[in-house]
């Protein structure tokens, strides 16, 4: 008997992710979710510099300032709500001082344009296609940081929009790197804010034009399409009924390791997964005789991970 509808997926046969690979993730806050685990199995990453960017207006933003090199001015950042924000950036960042969030702004730009220059895979996370224009400027901003709503116009963006869009983002990553590869996906949690319909219209414009621009070097990953035809449950959301819980994450994960993670590292990942529980462990008896050498082995287990991969430290 089949209780489920299965998306048919294979494993990529080259430029897998192995550790010796260099990850940017960027965009909605799934990409947080598959970065945690990537952050857990000791994999080079770098998410969201910028915090979590929900549409791709955002996102090229981003990688257009990191690309020109953008030095953020006092003129970019506002002060609202007792803290200082910059429309281009998540909450995240915002800070009491306008000299902190300057120079943080300027320091994770800097750092997102030496990481995209050697990266070797970027996986983008899209949200949504509504975004908000600020009235004044005519811009599209990342984040209102409650700002009045009548300072902002709600859009759609168009397929057109987003298709243009996306291929400035697949150019600019081209000028400074030309061996990275783009994995995009779409975020499986609905906006329902928006309305149900229009949370169904996004996902569909942004989807749509995805396939207009992925080629040889950029990619689809289905996150969307696991959690609402694998997924049909709604005991694989959280209490909202709109996050996926815990156990989705990790089984959208677990199909995102089948189809880019290269089998040879899966062993490192087993040994990563042994350290970590074993630093989790909590002893009956911290001085015993045998929790000492619980110790000794992990921290021979840490060393040999260590000296083979010298990025790993835990």
């Amino acid at each position: 008997m089949k209780l489920q509808t299965k998306i048919p997926l294979e494993k990529r046969s080259n430029n897998l992710i192995n550790y010796k690979s260099n990850i940017v993730l960027l965009g909605s806050c799934f990409s947080e979710n598959i970065a945690k685990k990537l952050d857990y199995f000791k994999f080079q990453n770098l998410q969201n510099p910028f915090g979590i960017l929900f549409h791709p207006r955002a996102i090229e933003t981003l990688i257009s300032n990191a690309v020109i090199n953008k030095e953020y001015s006092e003129e970019e950042v506002f002060f609202h709500n007792e803290q200082w924000h910059c429309f281009d950036a998540h909450s995240k960042l915002s800070n009491a001082l306008k000299e902190n969030l300057i120079q943080a702004l300027n320091s994770k730009l800097s750092l997102t344009s030496a990481v995209i220059q050697n990266s070797t895979h970027i996986i983008i996370t899209l949200g949504t296609a509504w975004v908000y224009r600020d009235v004044k400027t005519n811009s599209i901003v990342a984040n209102c940081h409650k700002v009045p709503q009548k300072q902002f116009k709600k859009e759609l963006l168009s397929v057109e929009d987003i298709t243009n869009s996306l291929k400035n983002i697949l150019s600019l990553i081209r000028r400074v790197n030309n061996n990275a590869f783009v994995v995009f996906t779409v975020s499986p949690i609905r906006h329902t804010k928006d309305g149900f319909v229009e949370n169904t219209q996004s996902k569909a414009h942004l989807i749509t034009a995805i396939h207009k621009v992925i080629s040889n070097q950029s990619f689809y990953f289905p996150s969307y399409e696991i959690l609402m035809d694998e997924l049909r449950d709604y005991r694989f959301y959280k209490d909202d009924m709109i996050h996926p819980n815990q156990l989705a994450i990790n089984y959208i994960w677990e199909k995102f390791k089948t189809v880019w993670i290269s089998d040879a590292s899966f062993r490192t990942m087993d040994e990563v997964d042994t350290i970590q529980k074993g630093l989790q462990h909590k002893p009956f008896n911290s001085k015993s005789q045998a929790h000492q050498e619980f110790l000794q082995k992990l921290e021979a287990k840490k060393n040999q991970l260590h000296v083979q991969f010298p990025h790993i430290v835990f």
